[in-house]
């Protein structure tokens, strides 16, 4: 098991493990990046998990970010936009990527450069616009092409994304919380942005959070989250986690034959 960072702090022995909500699975992916390829393999491993361990319900959970950098986020988004998987609800959560193209499309050229420079120009090249096209027009100009080019029926998918999943212990967000601040009173900011002070607070948060946003080289599990964005457009590895009951297990790229990692919730 040395792909997976196992960091336990603050975890009382004996206490009881976190546990998902009765009766269901949960599977959620980690923050796609215009990754087409990765994805439909993550996809082919989680169905046959989920063929191999039947759940009488299941929850597959996007954390956001399925657009930029990488060269499909065309293809990531009508994937997912059409996709159906039996016996699978699925959940899509917002991003501050999709949060940033969404401003954009609605006439925010203030942002534009920066969306370009960090992953933007991927993307448009995705949807056939050539990024130094962009760069060379006014904004207004660009983005009218950009809106020309986006499919209306992709931008209503990413305008419907919610902003957090809870599943019995456990919490799914893109970015993460801010700390002791209550989950209705968090701000779509702070769940879609957030690193410190959410990344080094140790204290509880009252659920175990499951995030994106922050890449790490294996993923983090700690006592109060665990970070599952192991960089898929730049390390070609795209991870999930699963939940079930007491116990947790990750399916990846990259990891073999597709089967799972699984161990109980609590770091040893």
């Amino acid at each position: 098991m040395g792909f997976w960072k196992r960091v336990s702090r603050g975890l009382m022995s004996g206490s009881p493990p976190p546990r998902g909500k009765s009766g269901c699975r949960a599977y959620a992916v980690g923050d796609i990046h215009g990754r087409l390829d990765l994805l439909d393999d993550l996809l082919d491993r989680i169905g046959l998990d989920m063929r191999r361990n039947p759940a009488k319900k299941t929850y597959v959970i996007f954390l956001g970010d399925l657009i930029d950098r990488g060269p499909d986020s065309a293809g990531v988004v009508e994937r997912l936009r059409t996709l159906q998987m039996a016996g699978g609800r699925l959940i899509f959560l917002g991003g501050n990527h999709e949060e940033v193209l969404l401003r954009i499309l609605k006439g925010d050229k203030d942002i534009l450069a920066s969306w370009l420079k960090f992953g933007g120009a991927q993307c448009a090249e995705s949807y056939g616009i050539a990024p130094d096209r962009l760069q060379n027009m006014d904004e207004e100009a660009a983005i009218r092409l950009l809106q020309s080019h986006i499919p209306s029926a992709h931008r209503a998918f990413l305008e419907n994304f919610a902003d957090t999943f809870s599943f019995g212990d456990y919490l799914f967000v893109h970015a993460g919380i801010r700390p002791g601040v209550a989950l209705e009173e968090q701000d779509r900011m702070d769940l879609r942005w957030i690193r410190d002070p959410f990344l080094s607070d140790t204290k509880e948060h009252g659920c175990i959070v499951v995030h994106g946003h922050t890449i790490v080289d294996e993923v983090d599990v700690r006592s109060n989250r665990i970070a599952i964005d192991t960089g898929a457009y730049q390390s070609g590895v795209l991870t999930a986690i699963a939940i079930e009951d007491d116990h947790r297990w990750f399916l990846a790229t990259g990891s073999g034959d597709g089967a799972a990692t699984r161990d109980n919730a609590v770091s040893n």
